[in-house]
C-alpha cells in the first residue's frame, strides 16, 4: 500500500461514525496485540486549548530527553501531523506501512459487523507506531469527547488532562456545559491524578470535582501553578514560574492558562520522578510551535491566522483582537462549520472587522458562504462571499488598509485550507 492508497483508505471511512462506540476501538486494539498497553500516556481532553496543552508538553519532555509521541487532530495542512515523535511528523513510507498493517484488520471486522470508524483506524495506527518506536511517553489529544473516544481504550494515564470546557459538538456531546464536562471526564480512571485547566466554568468544575472524587483520583487545579504574565507583545508571551522566566510563542489570555495547566502537569510527572529540568522547561516553551493559533503568518502586511471555530474559541480570539491589534483596520477571511454554534461566534466578534471576505471550509458541513456573509450583515458588517480560497485572499489583500491585517479564522478546515496559500501570497518574493 503507497502513502496514497493509506490516505484514499482513510477517508473513505467516517471520522466518528453515527454513534460512538467503544467496543469496535476495543477489538481492533486487541487483533493487533494492543500496544497501547505498553505505552505511558497523558491524556488531554477538553472543549479548547488541548492542542496548545498537548504541544508545550511534548516539547519541554523531549528538550527533557525522553522518547516523546505527540497524538494530535485535526491535522491543519498535513495529515502526518497526527502523529509525531520528538517534534518529527510520522513519514509517508510509515503511514503506507502501518495502514497496511491495520486496515486488513479492520475489513475483517467489518466483515463480522463491526463497522471500524476513521478515528480508530487512525488511533490504532498511531498507538502501533509509537510502540515499536519505543515511545517513553505519549502526549495524548482525545478526538471527540472523552468517555466514549477511541483513545480512551487506554489504561490508567500518568495524568488524566481536563482543558476548558464549554458548549461544543452538542449533537452529540450534550446540550449543557454538565453534559459535555461528564463526556470530557471519562478519561479519569480509577486512582489516577488529573490537573483542570484553571477557570473552568463553575459548572463544568462542579462535575470535575464530583467524577475525581468518585473515582478516587487527586484532582489540581492548575490555578495554583504560580504563573505571572510579565509582559506580552504581537512577538510572544514573557511568563514567571516559580522563579523561572519562559517565553511563550503563543498570545492570548487563554495560552496563558494552557501553559498554566501543562507546568501544572510538569510539576505532577517531577514528583512521580520523571526528571524535568528547568533548562528543559525553558527550552521547551521557547520551541513550541502550533499552526493556526493566532499564528502570525506575515507582518508586513500583518496576516493572522487562527482556527476558533466555537463561541469559547470566538470569545479568546476576540480578546486576543483587542489586546494587540487595537487600533488597527481588520479584514476577515472566514467560513464555519454549519453545526457549530455560529452566531454566538460571530456575536463575540462582532465590530472588530471593517470587512469580511467569507468563504467555504473544505468540508460537507461548511456553511455556504453567502450565507455566513448575510449573518455578517445582518450584525450591520459589511461582508461578500467570495466563489473560492485565492478570490477570497486577493478581495481580503484588495480591502487591506495601510497599516491593518488581514485575520483568517473560523475553522481550523479553513485554517488548512488557505495557510499555504496565504504564505504564498503574501511572503512572495521582491
Amino acid at each position: 500500500m503507497t502513502y496514497e492508497e493509506a490516505i484514499q483508505n482513510i477517508e473513505s471511512l467516517h471520522w466518528f461514525g453515527s454513534r460512538l462506540n467503544p467496543r469496535c476501538i476495543r477489538s481492533l486494539m486487541e487483533r493487533l496485540g494492543d500496544p497501547q498497553d505498553r505505552l505511558r500516556f497523558v491524556h488531554v481532553a477538553g472543549t479548547n486549548g488541548k492542542g496548545t496543552t498537548c504541544e508545550l508538553l511534548s516539547s519541554v519532555l523531549c528538550c527533557a530527553g525522553y522518547r516523546t509521541g505527540l497524538y494530535l487532530s485535526p491535522h491543519v495542512e498535513d495529515f502526518c501531523e497526527r502523529m509525531q515523535i520528538d517534534g518529527q511528523m510520522v513519514s509517508h513510507e510509515e503511514i503506507a506501512s502501518l495502514a497496511g498493517r491495520v486496515f486488513p484488520v479492520a475489513r475483517k471486522m467489518r466483515s463480522q459487523g463491526e463497522l471500524v470508524t476513521k478515528f480508530e483506524i487512525v488511533t490504532a495506527m498511531a498507538f502501533l507506531w509509537y510502540a515499536e518506536r519505543n515511545c517513553d511517553l505519549v502526549i495524548l489529544e482525545v478526538g471527540l469527547g472523552g468517555r466514549l473516544d477511541a483513545t480512551n481504550v487506554i489504561q490508567k494515564p500518568l495524568v488524566s488532562v481536563i482543558a476548558s470546557i464549554s458548549l461544543d459538538h452538542t449533537q452529540i456531546l450534550g446540550d449543557t456545559v454538565e453534559q459535555i464536562a461528564r463526556e470530557k471526564c471519562g478519561i479519569i480512571k480509577e486512582g489516577g491524578v488529573t490537573v483542570s485547566y484553571p477557570g473552568q466554568t463553575p459548572e463544568a468544575a462542579a462535575v470535575i470535582r464530583r467524577i475525581a472524587a468518585q473515582r478516587h483520583n487527586k484532582l489540581i487545579d492548575a490555578a495554583s501553578s504560580a504563573v505571572k504574565e510579565i509582559s506580552t507583545s504581537l512577538s510572544g508571551t514573557e511568563l514567571s514560574w516559580r522563579g523561572l522566566r519562559l517565553h511563550l510563542p503563543f498570545l492570548g489570555e487563554h495560552q496563558v492558562k494552557n501553559a498554566e495547566t501543562a507546568l501544572t502537569v510538569l510539576n505532577v510527572l517531577r514528583e512521580m520522578g520523571y526528571s524535568v529540568p528547568d533548562d528543559a522547561v525553558k527550552c521547551g516553551f521557547s520551541k513550541a510551535k502550533l499552526p493556526a493559533r493566532f499564528e502570525i503568518l506575515s507582518r508586513a502586511p500583518l496576516v493572522i491566522l487562527d482556527g476558533a471555530h466555537n463561541p469559547n474559541g470566538t470569545a479568546a480570539l476576540a480578546a486576543a483582537i483587542r489586546r494587540y491589534l487595537a487600533g488597527r483596520d481588520l479584514v476577515a477571511v472566514m467560513g464555519m462549520l454549519e453545526d457549530k454554534d455560529i452566531d454566538a461566534s460571530l456575536k463575540n466578534l462582532s465590530g472588530l472587522f471593517s470587512y469580511v471576505v467569507t468563504a467555504e471550509p473544505s468540508s460537507p458541513r461548511a456553511i455556504r458562504a453567502a450565507e455566513l456573509a448575510e449573518r455578517w450583515r445582518r450584525l450591520g458588517t459589511p461582508a461578500g462571499p467570495a466563489s473560492g480560497y485565492s478570490e477570497a485572499l486577493r478581495t481580503a489583500n484588495a480591502k487591506l488598509r495601510l497599516g491593518g491585517a488581514v485575520l483568517i479564522c473560523g475553522s481550523l478546515y479553513l485554517a488548512g485550507d488557505l495557510r499555504r496559500r496565504a504564505l504564498q501570497l503574501w511572503n512572495r518574493p521582491e
